[in-house]
This record gives C-alpha cells, structure tokens and sequence, in this order.
C-alpha cells in the first residue's frame, strides 16, 4: 500500500481550502485496514509470558478510554458539514470501537488469555465539539508514547513477537487519527469568520493545557509510588510493566524516532502534529542521557 505518492514535489495544501479537504477524505478512506478483531488468531502463551500479560495493570482502563473515545468520535461525525469528512470522522470510530473490541473480544484477548474485563456502557458525548477536542488532543499524547513503547516491547522480547504483531494494526490505525486530527483541526480553524478563530484557538489551548497538566500529574507520580496512572495516562508508566530497562531519555527519543518513522509513511502535504513532537525534542536535547 503506497500513502506517498512517488512523485510527489508539491508543498502543503492550505488549510481548509477545498483540495486539502479531499485530500485528507481520500487519504482516510485509502489508508483505512480491513480486520477483524474477533477472526485475529491469537498466539499460544508459556505460562510465564501469560503471567506477564495478565499481570499488565492497563487492561480496563484502556477498554474504558477506547470505549470513550469510539462513542465521541462517532457522535463527532455529525459536526462535520462536508459529506466526505463526515463519513472519514464516522470511519474512524468505527476504528475506535475495532480497538475496544480487539482488547475485549473473547478469542483476542478476554477468554482466551482470561484477563478479567468488564465492557463499559456506551459513553454519551455532552458537548460534541469540546469531546472530539479533547479526546483528539488525548489521542496525539497518548499514542506518540505508544509508538516508542511498542517498539520497545517488540525489541525486548518481553512478549512473543507474534503477540506483538497483533495490535501493529491498531498503531498504524492511530497514526491515521492523529493526522487527520491535527487536519481536521486546522481546517476547521480556518472555516471560521476570522473574528472567531482566537476563541477557537483559546478552546484548543484550554483543552490541551488540561491534558499536560493530566500527564504531568502522572509523571511526578513515577517512581514515587503514586496511585497507579488513569485511563488517559497508562502509556506513560507503561514502560514500567512490559520491563523494558530505559531510560527518561531513552524513553523519549524512541519515542520520537518512531513517531517521525511511521509520520513519514503519509502524504507529505498533510500537517504533522508538532507539540508534543517538539516538546519531546527540546526535552532530549537538555536532558542527561542517563536519567
């Protein structure tokens, strides 16, 4: 499957204008992977390294945070006036769900490895917009630490790579939401009468700032016998528990490394995310490799 086009030379569309709109529609729709969850045949497990799965701490939160997610987006789709933006944003939480259901789904994980899940009621979103900010915003922290720490999990051998491979589609799928997030974001930006964009903006930041300030609670919490990170926070602790021996430092810069590599799979006119990519350089820069 080819996402960048060979011949590509020409810069970035402007934002909202009619070709970046097709363009980030037709990108969704073409990128977009057909599994499903429940037909995933799910690799045999020594009893050590069951004992390592059932052991990870995150099962229900993550189930809980995809059930939440899956729900917005889904009612997020009637925000969208564009027939094809509105079918891209519905597409995607049907990808939402497909991850809740390959955490829960008895023969990927719950029965047949008998982690003990309980299904949450459907989330309803109470203010669409403000919901699809936030759990957009969510999505860009979250899944940047996941990228580093799938590869991690990959390399250290800590599970079976057969088991790892099991959830690749799921990140590639989350790369997919945080470009046409960050996309669609802008876009939407730029629709607005020019005398609305900076409470627009001033919404964006109040929500981002919220999700920092989310994530640094649960970083000062590290190693310091903190109660155990929520929901939205499990991938920042989640290094402690598939026993990867890294560093801060480390942690960070594979992290950034692998979200530029998976970035750079994608259409080169489409925004990239830049704040937490360039929070994390700046962090790698002045930071001691040995923290």
């Amino acid at each position: 499957m080819s996402v960048v086009p060979a011949d590509f030379e020409s810069p970035r569309l402007r934002a909202g204008s009619p070709e970046h709109k097709r363009l980030l529609a037709e990108f969704f729709f073409a990128t977009h992977l057909e599994y499903d969850p429940e037909r995933i045949d799910c690799p045999r497990l020594s009893d050590e390294e069951l004992r390592r799965l059932t052991g990870l701490p995150f099962w229900q939160e993550a189930v809980s945070t995809e059930n939440v997610t899956s729900n917005t987006v889904t009612a997020a789709a009637a925000l969208e006036a564009d027939p094809q933006l509105s079918r891209a944003i519905a597409l995607q939480g049907l990808e939402e769900q497909r991850h809740a259901r390959l955490l829960a789904a008895l023969t990927a994980l719950t029965a047949h490895y008998r982690i003990p899940i309980e299904f949450p009621a459907p989330y309803a979103p109470r203010n669409l917009e403000d919901d699809f900010l936030f759990a957009g915003f969510g999505e860009c922290f979250d899944s940047f630490f996941a990228f580093g720490l799938f590869a991690l999990a990959r390399e250290s051998g800590y599970f079976p790579a057969a088991l790892v491979m099991v959830f690749d589609p799921v990140m590639e799928e989350e790369v997919r939401h945080i470009l046409f997030f960050v996309n669609w974001v802008k876009a939407r930006r730029m629709q607005l009468a020019w005398w609305k964009r900076p409470a627009f903006r001033a919404r964006c930041a109040w929500i981002i700032l919220k999700q920092i300030a989310s994530r640094v609670k649960t970083a000062r919490s590290l190693g310091g016998g903190g109660t155990p990170a929520s929901g939205e926070n499990f991938t920042l602790t989640a290094h402690q528990d598939i026993g990867a021996p890294v560093t801060l430092h480390g942690l960070l810069a594979r992290c950034l490394a692998e979200n530029d590599r998976r970035m750079a799979r994608y259409d080169a006119r489409l925004l990239r995310p830049r704040l937490v990519p360039g929070i994390t350089r700046a962090l790698v820069r002045i930071l001691p490799t040995s923290l």
